[in-house]
C-alpha cells in the first residue's frame, strides 16, 4: 500500500499500518511550516485527507483535488467617464454637491448591469480607491438601483483620502453613503468616508457579519481623534450607529442632529444650505456615557425601544430554562457551581446553542480549557453531537470529514483570547475583546474562571473594594460594548451536608471575596450535579435583574457525558 501511495506523492515509513501523518505535496511545500505533518494518511486502507489544504483521496480511486484557497478579491475595471453629461452635473447640483467634489473623487458614468435589467443601463458609478487602485465601485441608476462590483473588496468610501489626513488633532465622519459623504466633501469636511453597504434595517439578522470592510481601516479610525456618526435619521440608520460605535468604541464615537424634516446630511445641505450642513458637524455630541444621558441624547434610541419593545434575551435553545433565563445583550451573567460540576462545560454547550439559532460570535478567554485545540474539541462534540475521541466505545465517534465541517462551520464565530502569562490582567483580557468584538463582531465574551486572572490588588485596597470595582468595569464593559458577557467564579470550599452526603447548592453569596458577585451581577446561574452515577444536571437561576430576561427558578437537564451536551 506505502508505493501505491507513493506513486501521489504521499511518503510514509515502508512498514508504516494503521493511521499516520506525514507532510502533504499538494501544500507543503508553499507553507511557511513546510514540515508539519498536516496529511493524515490510512495507511491500511490508503486514504488520506490534510487539514490545511482539504486534500482528500483513495488508492482505490482517483484523488479529489484539493478544495481551492479562498479567492483574492476581484479588481474590477473602472471604464466609466469622468467626463459628465450635463444632466448628471445638473442632478448633482440639485442635491448640493459640487463638480470639484465629483472630479476628485473620479465619479464617473456610464453603461453598467443593474438588477431588474435585461442590459446594460447608463449609472452613476462611485469607485471605492485603495493603495491607488479602484478595488470596487457602486452602481447606481435613474430608479435608484444600486449594485457592487462582484467579488470586489469591501472597504470604506474614500479609503485613501481618510487615511491621508489621520490625525489625532482630526475628527473622522462617517456617512451612510456616498452621497451624504459627497455633499459633505462639498462643504469643505475632506475627512468624510461612508459604509459600502448602507444601514440595514432592524430587523436584518446578522446584520453583524457585513462589516469586514472596518478590518482594513483599523488603524486609521484608531488614528483619528474621535469618529463622527452621520447617518441617517431613521431605525436602519440608528441601527447601523449603533453598531458602528460598539465596534469603535463607544467613547470615541460623537452622534449628530438634524434640522426637523431632514433625515441626511444632504437634505440638510439642500434645504437649509451648506451653513447649516457645516453647523451639523460643528454641533455633533459625544455619544451617551454612562452616567451622563439627556433627552436628546437618548431619543434615537427609545425610538429604537419602541420599535423593537421591551424584548427578553434570546433562547438558550432549551425552552425549559427560557421561562427562567433569556441572553440579553449588555448584561453579565455571573456562573457558579463547586467543582466538577460542568459550569464550562454546560457555559459551552449555551454558545454553541446561540451560534446555532442566533449566529452569534464569542471570545473566550478559558485557560482552564488550554491548549485552544482542546477547547476546540469539546465545542465540536458539541456541534456534531458525538464523541470527538475513542473512549466511549459504545458509540460512534465522528468522521474526519464531520470535523472538517464543524470547524468549517464555527469558523469567524470562535475566537480564543491567549494573552502571555505576564499579561493575563484583567485589563488586558477586556482589551483583546474589544479588538474581537471590532473585527468580527462578537455578542458574546466568556471569561473563565475568574482565579486565573491576575489580579494586581494593592494592598491599600481591601478585596472586597477590588472585586466590587472589577465586577463594575466588566458589566460597564458589557453595556458600553453591547455585549454579553459570562463571568465563571469559584465558591469557597464548601462541605458536603452530615444528613444526606451531598454538596448543598453553592449561592453567588459563596463566591470567594465578596458579596458583591451577586450585588454586581444582572443574572446569576448555578450549575450543580448532586449525584454524579446520575447524568442530570441541575440549573439553579439565582438572580435576574430585569423581569423581561427570566426569573428566578431551577431546572433540569439531562447530561449526555459522552459527548457534553444537554437535553431537556
Amino acid at each position: 500500500m506505502a508505493m501505491n501511495l507513493k506513486s501521489y506523492g504521499i511518503h510514509v515509513p515502508a512498514d508504516a499500518t494503521g493511521d499516520v501523518k506525514t507532510t502533504c505535496p499538494q501544500c507543503s511545500a508553499s507553507r511557511k511550516k513546510s514540515t508539519d505533518p498536516c496529511l493524515s494518511v490510512n495507511v491500511t486502507e490508503g486514504v488520506w485527507n490534510c487539514w490545511h489544504c482539504g486534500w482528500t483521496g483513495t488508492v482505490k480511486g482517483v484523488a479529489e483535488k484539493p478544495e481551492p484557497l479562498p479567492r483574492k478579491p476581484v479588481r474590477p475595471a473602472y471604464k466609466a467617464s469622468v467626463d459628465l453629461p450635463e444632466k448628471v452635473l445638473a442632478y448633482f447640483a440639485s442635491r448640493g454637491i459640487t463638480p470639484d467634489a465629483l472630479a476628485s473623487n473620479r465619479v464617473g458614468y456610464g453603461l453598467a448591469w443593474m438588477p431588474g435589467t435585461d442590459g446594460e443601463v447608463t449609472a452613476i458609478q462611485f469607485p471605492y480607491v485603495k493603495g491607488g487602485e479602484v478595488v470596487n465601485i457602486k452602481f447606481r441608476d435613474g430608479k435608484k438601483r444600486f449594485r457592487q462590483a462582484k467579488d470586489a473588496e469591501k472597504c470604506l468610501y474614500r479609503f485613501d483620502e481618510i487615511a491621508a489626513r489621520a490625525s489625532a488633532n482630526r475628527y473622522l465622519v462617517i456617512t451612510e453613503g456616498e452621497m451624504d459623504a459627497l455633499s459633505l466633501v462639498s462643504i469643505g469636511i475632506n475627512a468624510v468616508t461612508s459604509v459600502p453597504d448602507g444601514a440595514p434595517s432592524p430587523d436584518t439578522k446578522q446584520y453583524e457579519k457585513k462589516f469586514s470592510f472596518l478590518e482594513s481601516a483599523e488603524e486609521i479610525i484608531a488614528a483619528y481623534g474621535r469618529v463622527i456618526l452621520c447617518v441617517d435619521n431613521d431605525l436602519p440608520g440608528q441601527t447601523l450607529e449603533r453598531e458602528l460605535a460598539r465596534r469603535i468604541g463607544v467613547e470615541r464615537c460623537w452622534r449628530v442632529a438634524y434640522p426637523d424634516g431632514c433625515k441626511d446630511i444632504n437634505e440638510v445641505l439642500v434645504n437649509h444650505g451648506k451653513d447649516a450642513a457645516a453647523a451639523v458637524i460643528a454641533n455633533a455630541v459625544p455619544m451617551p456615557v454612562e452616567g451622563l444621558f439627556g433627552i436628546p441624547d437618548l431619543a434615537g434610541d427609545v425610538g429604537l425601544l419602541y420599535a423593537e419593545g421591551m424584548r427578553p434575551g434570546v433562547s438558550t435553545g432549551w425552552l425549559c430554562l427560557d421561562d427562567f433565563y433569556t441572553v440579553r445583550l449588555g448584561e453579565m451573567t455571573i456562573v457558579t457551581g463547586i467543582p466538577g460540576s460542568g459550569k464550562s462545560n454546560w457555559l459551552d454547550a449555551l454558545l454553541v446553542n446561540l451560534h446555532r439559532d442566533q449566529e452569534w460570535g464569542f471570545a473566550l478567554f478559558s485557560p482552564e480549557n488550554w491548549p485552544p485545540e482542546r477547547h476546540v474539541a469539546n465545542l465540536l462534540e458539541k456541534v456534531i453531537r458525538k464523541p470527538f475521541s475513542t473512549k466511549y466505545s459504545y458509540t460512534e465517534r465522528m468522521r474526519d470529514d464531520e470535523v472538517r465541517d464543524g470547524l468549517e462551520y464555527m469558523a469567524g464565530y470562535f475566537h480564543f483570547i491567549m494573552p502571555p502569562e505576564d499579561q493575563m490582567s484583567l485589563d488586558s483580557i477586556l482589551q483583546k475583546a474589544r479588538v474581537a468584538i471590532y473585527r468580527f463582531g462578537c455578542r458574546g465574551v466568556v471569561i473563565d474562571p475568574w482565579n486565573e486572572i491576575e489580579h494586581n490588588r494593592s494592598d491599600k485596597i481591601s478585596e472586597t473594594d477590588y472585586i466590587s470595582q472589577s465586577l463594575t468595569k466588566v458589566r460597564r464593559f458589557a453595556r458600553m460594548n453591547h455585549v454579553h458577557v459570562w463571568l465563571v467564579a469559584h465558591p469557597t470550599k464548601m462541605q458536603k451536608s452530615k444528613d444526606s452526603g451531598e454538596y448543598p447548592v453553592p449561592t453567588m453569596y459563596d463566591i470567594s471575596g465578596s458579596a458583591h458577585w451577586r450585588n454586581k451581577a444582572d443574572n446569576g446561574i448555578c450549575v450543580h450535579r448532586p449525584d454524579y452515577e446520575r447524568d442530570v444536571t441541575e440549573i439553579y437561576v439565582q438572580k435576574i435583574r430585569f423581569r423581561e430576561v427570566g426569573k428566578i427558578g431551577k431546572v433540569e437537564l439531562k447530561y449526555a457525558r459522552e459527548c457534553g451536551i444537554y437535553f431537556e
